[in-house]
């Protein structure tokens, strides 16, 4: 009987010790620079798993880098991938008011050099991150951070994938050539959104219709800007509101994306 227990324990340890190790979420916070700015970023990986794996940029609303930005980058960190806050403004400057965030938009957008400098200096970041597997790098923009992500694309960045949510869809400069835009591109915007009209929406999807992108684009009826961020209405803005549902339904979405675009 003693013996019989003795080898049910052990079995039973054998088995406990052969437990895969539950997937734990790290993060990292970083400094780096483009030119002489001092840049903020926030690096999130699941640490238990094996190998190098698709690397994803998460780039902020208009108010900056903060948590809602972090947030992302660690959802993507659960989803298998290592995701990369950057910082399109510089460190320190995180906006709680439309004002200061408007300024601080404006400021960083002045010059479309430093807009795309300071892009490639997140992107080189994450593709030299140890985990990260260079040839699988994707994108995930938010309001004014979509904006600069379709930019990107439309410049001709070498990107797997492009999300965005509640996103600027105008282009800053020359509607996309033909040919030019190599990504996949997922658009999910609100229905009721003032700040991306239908007719905008309309309006991105012939220009990238004209440059054979691949493109999708998914509204949420009835759902305004910034539907992603649990903080919207501390903005006092009416345009703005969180919303569970679509925010909820648009990370399912863009997930799946990645998966494909991805592939696997």
């Amino acid at each position: 009987m003693l013996t019989t227990r003795i080898l049910a324990f052990a079995a039973l340890a054998a088995c406990t010790l052969a437990t895969p190790a539950a997937a734990e979420v790290k993060t990292k916070e970083v400094e780096y620079k483009q030119g002489d700015t001092v840049l903020q970023g926030f690096i999130a990986w699941d640490d238990a798993a094996k190998g190098k794996r698709p690397g994803v940029l998460v780039i902020h609303e208009w108010w900056g880098h903060n948590e809602h930005a972090r947030n992302q980058a660690r959802r993507l960190a659960k989803a298998g991938y290592v995701g990369f806050a950057l910082d399109m403004y510089g460190k320190g400057k995180v906006a709680t008011h439309p004002d200061n965030a408007m300024a601080f938009m404006k400021e960083a957008t002045k010059d479309p050099q430093v807009v795309a400098a300071r892009f490639d200096a997140g992107l080189a970041l994450l593709e030299g991150l140890p985990q990260v597997d260079p040839a699988k790098i994707g994108v995930v923009g938010y309001c004014f951070g979509g904006g600069v992500a379709l930019n990107m694309a439309r410049a001709g960045r070498d990107l797997a994938a492009v999300a965005t949510f509640h996103g600027s869809l105008a282009p800053s400069g020359a509607l996309a050539e033909k040919g030019k835009v190599k990504p996949r591109i997922l658009v999910q915007t609100g229905g009721a959104d003032p700040m991306i009209p239908a007719e905008a929406v309309k309006a991105f999807e012939e220009e990238m219709k004209a440059a054979g992108a691949n493109v999708r684009v998914i509204t949420y009826p009835g759902v305004k800007h910034s539907f992603t961020n649990p903080d919207a209405a501390k903005a006092g803005m009416d345009g703005l509101a969180y919303d569970a549902d679509a925010d909820a339904k648009s990370w399912a979405e863009a997930t799946k994306f990645f998966k494909e675009a991805f592939g696997g």
